[in-house]
């Protein structure tokens, strides 16, 4: 059951809550790219397989080379192309157990990552800056690592996306968001 929606320009979020005798055992958090970025990168393949059907049609000296070497460049390029793209990130809370983050490509490929509940000590927003652009994160200090681990690692969902998903995993790791935020106003007040 879909419990809430936002959506922007390049991307949505779904909150899912579960039925009714499940409540509270599982909570599902996704962000999906919307559907024309995604047909975009289907044409871009095809227009691939049509500019190598026409070198082969306009190549002269050689059809089987020319046929050959089409065929493993375009396959190399679907590949690459296929593999490179996310098609959706879950983040699933299962407050006994831990959290699983999941990256969906649009290969069809699933990379799946599960933390559990005892190693993480705190969700954090990050606000990264480069010479470019800023934009927001969602991170997790995790207990023995000396890095912070992302939550969405291909994907850059707005500050309004990321909100409930660090409300939800503040709760389930135990820290209060009205104390982080008061802190958060002391130094920037300071």
């Amino acid at each position: 059951m879909v419990s809430s929606c936002l959506s922007n320009k390049r991307c949505t979020y779904i909150h899912e809550n579960e039925n009714e005798p499940t409540r509270g055992a599982i909570d599902i958090h996704h962000v999906i790219i919307n559907g024309s970025r995604v047909t975009g990168y289907a044409r871009l393949r095809w227009l691939a397989f049509f500019l190598v059907g026409f070198a082969i049609l306009l190549g002269k000296d050689n059809p089987v080379r020319t046929l050959s070497w089409s065929c493993l460049l375009s396959g190399f390029f679907v590949m690459i192309q296929s593999r490179k793209f996310v098609k959706k990130e879950s983040v699933i809370i299962m407050p006994t157990f831990g959290i699983q983050l999941e990256t969906q490509y649009l290969s069809g490929k699933t990379v799946s990552r599960f933390i559990p509940i005892g190693k993480i000590l705190k969700p954090v927003l990050v606000e990264c800056v480069t010479p470019v652009t800023c934009y927001w994160s969602l991170s997790l200090f995790l207990r023995g690592e000396e890095q912070l681990a992302l939550v969405f690692k291909e994907l850059r969902p707005s500050l309004k996306m990321l909100v409930p998903i660090w409300k939800a995993l503040c709760a389930v790791s135990g820290t209060d968001q009205r104390e982080m935020m008061t802190e958060e106003e002391h130094v920037v007040a300071g």
